[in-house]
């Protein structure tokens, strides 16, 4: 995968992306299914590729910055009070990775003090490497991302994400009247939506029953690419965040209004 940074890339920025490509080789040479699954207490899956994915990026990550704290989704947490606190999911889409679905990704953060400020989304058997900075915009590929300027929720595309746990919630018709006014609804689900929305190629991702750490490199990614990225009831991106509502700008006032009293 082609980095292609800019000359003002942060340190931060160049071990986040470094990281990340260990664990898709990791990752990559695992896919073929030679490895162990076992069942965490949530019922969800974990591999041998997700244990060692992470304990690559943590070990590249703290050998730079040891004074970091680090928050995995398999090794747990350390020194969450520091002001720089990495947010990693090593596989994101681990039953899909399982069943052999490409859909699976590396997701790495920096949280300062509350903000997140990089972000990495590696999709490694898309061939899919998205990166951004605070205030250095966002990139594919090499490729500057932007979202798409469409104004009309009857021209929008828009992905749905975890339709079970949406169907669950008492705000299921608020969500119908975006289903019925949109040109496209699709699901393409975990981090390929989030890709496809910074590079204007759909208009809105609507998600639940996700955590910070599927979340929180995109969320950086979508607003630099000029988005907006917010849970279901409007409110911004925190630790304990549980639902997404990503548009580009003209679109997410419009669905937010939609959504007004959805409750995720």
């Amino acid at each position: 995968m082609d980095s292609q940074l800019a000359s003002n890339a942060s340190e931060h920025l160049k071990v986040a992306l470094r990281a990340a490509e260990a664990a898709a080789k990791i990752s990559r040479d695992y896919y073929a299914g030679n490895f162990t699954v076992t069942t965490k207490a949530d019922q969800t899956p974990v591999t041998q590729a997700d244990v060692e994915c992470e304990h690559a990026i943590r070990n590249i990550i703290l050998e730079r910055f040891p004074e970091h704290g680090f928050y995995g989704e398999e090794t747990g947490s350390t020194r969450e009070d520091a002001d720089f606190l990495w947010l990693v999911d090593p596989i994101d889409g681990t039953k899909g990775f399982v069943r052999q679905y490409p859909f699976f990704s590396t997701q790495i953060a920096l949280l300062h003090r509350s903000e997140i400020i990089v972000g990495v989304s590696c999709g490694t058997m898309m061939d899919e490497l998205a990166w951004a900075e605070q205030g250095h915009g966002a990139f594919l590929n090499g490729k500057r991302l932007a979202v798409s300027d469409i104004i009309d929720p009857d021209r929008a595309a828009v992905s749905v994400g975890n339709l079970k746990s949406l169907a669950a919630s008492p705000g299921w018709a608020s969500l119908g009247s975006i289903v019925e006014r949109a040109d496209r609804i699709r699901g393409y689900g975990d981090f390929y939506h989030y890709h496809l929305l910074a590079a204007g190629k759909i208009e809105a991702v609507i998600e639940s029953d996700v955590n910070i750490l599927d979340i929180a490199a995109l969320s950086i990614i979508v607003t630099e690419a000029g988005g907006r990225f917010t849970d279901l009831n409007g409110d911004p991106v925190t630790l304990q965040t549980r639902s997404v509502l990503a548009a580009n700008p003209h679109l997410h006032a419009e669905y937010l209004a939609m959504l007004s009293g959805y409750v995720a």
